[in-house]
């Protein structure tokens, strides 16, 4: 049999398609910009028919159907492994729930663990070679598929293919059913607004970049910051080994700056495991040799990661307390986001010749209230999840400042934070860590 004979045999419509679902059952979205919006459609209008179908997803930029459709959860059970805007409003209402882990071990937990009933991937045109591509969401969706009892790909004609390393398709002898989806640009997501902040925060990362450093951006103003002041320096032959491409990599790479001639692993490619932004991006990706996609077992190893020099990554936070213990993903109990591969790509910067590893904030947030509160806190409230340990913890950059807590005790970590908060909460801040214990004598803050 012929692949578009093959073809031909498994096409469905999306209803058909959704009808492999029972309740109870669980089944897993494509993640990012390729969550499937015509299967999650078409499963959202079975919710009559279904009760406490579980679904993982990550990062699903719309609101799903499946959730809108079903205010009180009684049909659907959404869950995500890294909350999205969307999803998050969806966890104010009860409506998502966060499913924790480190990004790297994604693939490993469905070998293992995970043996879900329906895979939905949102995935390019098939290939002469009878292959699907998951587009810019390689991330853990072959193992998803691999490890499900029935695979249901919804195809998108506009969907770019990205070239990878590994498990950056499936082929059509492992797909069970094909549903042709609208042909559409995937979801953008505009570049974040830089703030004059962002920018004095970027400024102070760019003192530590040097010629050769393969980098790594998280996502935000601030990274972008970076992203646009490296376009605009004089480095060097910089290398990409990073989770989420964005469009700051395509200004990187248009202006020069990225050559990737001192990497270690894949030389001279651009890695990462999904992408989001806008269609410079993904016009930039498709079918480019100079990038290669793999599994976030893969890009998000530390041990494969800190094998190339000079690794330097560069991930928000929401507050550092004065142990040096990161929060970016909870404020209180309030989810915001997921560890993702912040813990990764720190971690894996300490073993990297020459790498750093930057956790940047702001150094204040105003409250509903409109008080100015410090993001550098003297502990973490109730609730608050850590992403990093304060053991892991490399350099903090706010405003006013950078520190590196390698090597420190407590009351010289508690000096170093403080310095680097607003001066205007300083002072409170020593009292609490002279309360706390870790304040000495001779601690200062000015020379």
């Amino acid at each position: 049999m012929s692949y578009m004979e093959e073809y031909k045999r498994k096409s469905v419509s999306a209803a058909e398609a959704v009808k492999v679902v029972k309740s109870g059952d669980w089944v897993e979205y494509s993640q990012f910009a390729c969550a499937p919006p015509v299967l999650d459609e078409a499963l959202s209008l079975r919710k009559d028919e279904l009760i406490g179908v579980k679904i993982r997803a990550v990062t699903t930029l719309f609101p799903p159907k499946v959730c809108v459709v079903d205010p009180e959860g009684k049909h659907f059970v959404y869950n995500s492994w890294h909350m999205s805007g969307a999803e998050r409003k969806m966890h104010d209402k009860g409506l998502c729930t966060y499913v924790p882990f480190t990004y790297t071990r994604g693939p490993e937990i469905y070998d293992r663990y995970l043996n879900p009933d329906v895979a939905m991937m949102q995935v390019s045109s098939m290939d002469k070679h009878g292959y699907f591509n998951f587009g810019t969401s390689c991330s853990f969706a072959y193992a998803q598929c691999k490890n499900a009892k029935k695979v249901i790909v919804e195809v998108n004609d506009q969907m770019p293919v990205c070239f990878g390393g590994s498990g950056e398709g499936i082929h059509i002898s492992e797909v069970d059913y094909i549903v042709e989806g609208i042909s559409k640009p995937l979801l953008q997501i505009p570049n974040p607004v830089i703030t004059d902040i962002d920018n004095k925060i970027a400024g102070l990362v760019m003192e530590e970049m040097e010629d050769g450093a393969c980098l790594q951006l998280g996502i935000g103003g601030m990274p972008n910051a970076v992203g646009k002041m490296i376009a605009e320096s004089d480095l060097k032959d910089l290398g990409v080994h990073t989770e989420m491409l964005a469009d700051s990599y395509v200004d990187m790479y248009e202006a020069g700056r990225i050559t990737g001639a001192c990497k270690t692993t894949d030389r001279y490619k651009m890695v990462y495991t999904f992408a989001m932004g806008t269609s410079k991006l993904y016009d930039f990706m498709d079918k480019n040799p100079m990038l290669a996609t793999y599994p976030v077992s893969y890009t998000n190893s530390p041990f494969v990661i800190a094998q190339n020099d000079k690794v330097t990554c560069i991930n928000n936070a929401v507050e550092v307390d004065l142990y040096g213990q990161v929060a970016s993903e909870s404020s209180g109990t309030r989810h915001i986001s997921g560890t993702g591969g912040q813990l990764d790509f720190i971690f894996a910067s300490w073993y990297s010749k020459g790498g750093k590893g930057f956790i940047c904030l702001t150094s204040t947030f105003k409250d509903k209230e409109g008080n100015l509160k410090s993001r550098i806190v003297p502990y973490l409230a109730p609730g608050t999840i850590i992403t990093v340990p304060r053991s892991v913890t490399f350099y903090v950059i706010t405003e006013h400042g950078i520190c590196n807590l390698k090597g420190t005790s407590n009351w010289e970590r508690a000096e170093a934070l403080i310095k680097i908060a607003h001066p205007d909460l300083q002072d409170e801040l020593v009292k609490d860590a002279q309360k706390m214990n870790i304040w000495k004598t001779t601690n200062k803050l000015r020379d």
